[in-house]
């Protein structure tokens, strides 16, 4: 059975449709985690920050390159999380 996140030619992207967790104070890079896959939460605030600032993210990314994406696009599209 395939789903439509699978693909043999294209790696899945997030941001990528044209429809319509929060930093921590640690430097991602710094994570004893940060090389783990993104977590769900992740991704799905990364898919809504990438769509809105017109961008495609690769879904294949770790917990701290999501966690640095996701800063990067709070300031691009004037969105913040507060505590």
């Amino acid at each position: 059975m395939t789903t439509s996140s699978e693909s043999h030619d294209e790696p899945e992207m997030l941001g990528a449709r044209g429809d319509d967790s929060s930093t921590a104070s640690k430097d991602p890079s710094d994570w004893v985690t940060g090389d783990e896959p993104i977590t769900g939460a992740q991704k799905s605030y990364l898919d809504t920050l990438a769509r809105e600032a017109g961008e495609e993210i690769p879904a294949d990314i770790t917990k701290a390159e999501a966690s640095e994406h996701i800063e990067r696009l709070q300031e691009k599209t004037g969105r913040t999380e507060s505590a």
